[in-house]
């Protein structure tokens, strides 16, 4: 260190970030100045850094460096220095680009020992070192993307008005994608979407090919997309390759696939692949007179039709190996099997046999969630739709050209069904900005929802932009001149909303199960929502869907912002603990307070029920963009009979078009016991040593995993018994 330095008549050396150190030039400043403030015009539209302006930024900062006679700089303390300087002479836009993003060397600290400074947004993570890498990678990302965004999206985002889903993932990554298997099956599998990086298969031509290339399309996806991966009509698409095996080798090849699923530890930060298949017991009607595609070729001498016996076969098998479980006796967790309901189904007794097994894997695992065709908002029997990921809808217009060339393949015409975003709405954030008065709530949920709409079309030309790129390579591939796998301009737009049940508390007095008031504000406001949503739609020619959301985290982050931002009120509405709450809510986004998920009654409230079913199922045809139907079991061992005969009544006298019944499930680390509830102890060895599991939003994962405000809701559920 020289004395010219010391002595502040020198500016020292600086460490760059690159690892190396160079003599301090504060035309360098001047440069950066000149070349990253041009990103100013890109995102905002306004003006990057005249040259005299910053030359005095220099000048200032290279004085004030002087007279802190420091020991040495860094690239990151000179650029802070710089952004001070910035927002003092009113460059705040240049600022936002110019300044760095990075977390406090403690909370990397934290993230790499597992000791979780954040709160757990998904559940699906376990301590590994591709999950502390993906933690501070989010956490860069996150901060960045906050500062591209338009300043009144982002503030409504850090207010808590709106929740932007996957926000890591903004800038890079569709949401969520169900796949049209015909596709692979026709032209190949290429896991990296351009071949130059991974090997090329060609189209499947035996069946244990085809199991493994279907594990591998979903596996692949999950590193274009930032949520579930899924199958529609997965029984249907595989039956081809089923047409010369007995029943022993289809539930081999059934086994093969899930142990592939549940196996495949490779999905964004290390975890499972987020997957789901749609099972049908049968041929729908829609595909009953459809060419095959599969080998390489369309085969215009045979329909799906005409596989009817080996897509029951292969139903049969998939639910038998779901029943049966891992090697140590755990469910299989994923893919979330989907069994479709159909009038036929229930009506003809040769489907009897599925419809028994799924209710028996319901009453051993909880596992099977049910999609329900016959509500006519559905699309019946001449319409592709289909539930994935946490509880989104997805369907195709069955009326349009189109969809004929899809069903018959022509020209390698597909399905493609996903979508691109998902942003919820804190609604009872709603109720305290309109004052609690009902004639301005459509005002302020009309506000709010443009906020939404406009981060979703952002989005739409960001990723239309990486798209045409080549940039998300997996759902852009054309192999063959093909049609791109995914039709980016097809993907839903999805806006969610969580704590209804709080709004209309706060509206009206009255939780939804207390009192008709409430629900009729519901659905009034729930029509409000569909009504602007077609505005949207008709507006931009993109699909825009209503949901109810997961609300995984963000039924926590809301209550945790209105606790700060609207504690007055808040305080009267939040579920959970607040006593436990209250202490650290402000420094810890951890804490045991949760908003209700969607449209959904109290999780606490103890009704019949018939009573919330009653409610609930009133919410699903405006809900077309996703809603799911909760049980919680009470028994230890539900009655698989009354589980069936409740799916019965569900499927064919309700307007449910999504369900799942919950079991609590204990596994013992020491025995091996996997049994039903939520115990203490082993029953078996009396050990402490224990995992629990249960559905968190709408998949099953370790509690120990949740957020604190999930595992308070686990403890606050109702849970019912269900007698035949």
């Amino acid at each position: 260190m020289t004395e010219a330095v010391l002595n502040g008549k020198l500016p020292p050396p600086v460490r760059r970030s690159d690892g190396v150190i160079i003599p301090f030039d504060k035309e360098l400043i001047v440069k950066s100045l000149l070349k990253e403030t041009q990103l100013v015009k890109t995102l905002y539209g306004g003006t990057p850094m005249k040259e005299e302006d910053a030359r005095r930024i220099a000048d200032e900062v290279e004085e004030d460096i002087r007279s802190m006679k420091l020991r040495f700089l860094s690239g990151p303390l000179i650029r802070e220095l710089v952004s001070v300087k910035l927002l003092e002479h009113g460059f705040d836009k240049q600022r936002n680009v110019y300044t760095r993003v990075g977390m406090p060397l403690y909370d990397v600290y934290s993230i790499d020992n597992s000791e979780g400074y954040e709160a757990k947004e998904n559940a699906n993570l376990q301590p590994n070192p591709e999950t502390f890498h993906k933690k501070k990678a989010d956490f860069l990302s996150k901060e960045s993307y906050l500062l591209m965004l338009p300043s009144n999206v982002a503030d409504a985002h850090l207010r808590g008005d709106i929740h932007i889903h996957d926000l890591e993932y903004w800038g890079v990554r569709p949401f969520c994608q169900d796949w049209d298997l015909r596709y692979f099956f026709y032209y190949g599998l290429m896991p990296d979407g351009t071949g130059t990086h991974t090997s090329v298969a060609g189209p499947a031509k035996h069946a244990e090919v085809a199991m493994l290339h279907a594990a591998k399309v979903l596996g692949a996806a999950q590193t274009n997309f930032a949520g579930g991966q899924g199958f529609f009509n997965f029984t249907v698409f595989m039956a081809p390759y089923l047409m010369e095996m007995d029943d022993r080798k289809i539930h081999q090849l059934a086994q093969m696939f899930l142990y592939e699923m549940t196996q495949l530890y490779v999905a964004r930060g290390g975890q499972p692949v987020f997957s789901s298949i749609q099972i049908e017991s049968g041929v729908p009607k829609v595909w009953q007179e459809a060419p095959v595609v599969s080998h390489g070729k369309v085969w215009k001498d045979m329909r799906y039709g005409d596989l009817e016996g080996k897509v029951h076969a292969f139903a049969n098998a998939l639910l038998d190996e779901y029943m049966k479980g891992d090697a140590v006796g755990k469910m299989f967790n994923f893919p979330k099997p989907e069994v479709v309901q159909r009038t036929r189904y229930w009506n003809d007794k040769s489907f009897e046999d599925i419809m028994i097994k799924a209710a028996q894997l319901s009453a051993k695992f909880g596992s099977t969630y049910y999609d329900n065709m016959i509500p006519a908002y559905r699309g019946g029997e001449d319409g592709v739709s289909c539930f994935q990921c946490c509880a989104y809808a997805f369907a195709e217009d069955g009326r349009s050209e189109s969809f004929r060339r899809k069903i018959l393949f022509e020209d390698g015409a597909h399905f493609s069904m996903g979508g691109m975003q998902v942003v919820t709405l804190n609604m009872p954030r709603l109720a305290y900005k309109s004052g609690g008065d009902e004639a301005r709530l459509p005002e302020v949920l009309r506000e709010t929802m443009s906020v939404a709409k406009e981060a979703h079309l952002l989005k739409h030309r960001l990723m239309k932009h990486q798209f045409e790129r080549g940039l998300v390579p997996f759902a852009s591939q054309r192999p063959r001149g093909a049609p791109p796998a995914v039709d980016i301009d097809n993907l839903s737009h999805t806006i969610g909303f969580a704590g209804m049940n709080e709004m209309v508390e706060h509206m009206t007095g009255y939780q939804l199960h207390e009192d008709q008031s409430a629900q009729r504000l519901a659905l009034k406001t729930l029509i409000e929502m569909d009504r602007v949503r077609k505005e949207y739609s008709t507006e931009t020619g993109m699909k825009f869907s209503i949901a109810r959301t997961p609300a995984e985290s963000s039924a926590q982050r809301f209550a945790v912002a209105d606790m700060i931002h609207y504690t007055k009120f808040a305080r009267e509405l939040v579920k959970g603990d607040l006593e436990a709450a209250l202490p650290g809510y402000r420094e810890s986004r951890d804490v045991p307070i949760y908003y209700t998920n969607g449209a959904h009654v109290n999780v606490a409230a103890q009704v019949p029920l018939y009573e919330r079913l009653a409610i609930e199922q009133r919410f699903f045809p405006i809900l077309k963009g996703g809603d799911i139907f909760h049980v919680w079991l009470g028994e230890v061992n539900p009655d698989p009979d009354a589980l069936l005969k409740l799916n019965r009544r569900l499927a064919n006298e309700s307007w449910i078009g999504y369900w799942s019944h919950t079991k609590d499930i204990t596994m013992c680390m020491s025995c091996g016991y996997v049994g039903g509830g939520l115990n203490a102890r082993c029953p078996v060895c009396g050990s402490e040593s224990l995992k629990h599991y249960s559905r968190i939003t709408g998949y099953y994962q370790d509690v120990s995993s949740w957020n604190a405000a999930k595992r308070q809701e686990l403890r606050d559920r109702y849970r019912v018994r269900i007698s035949a």
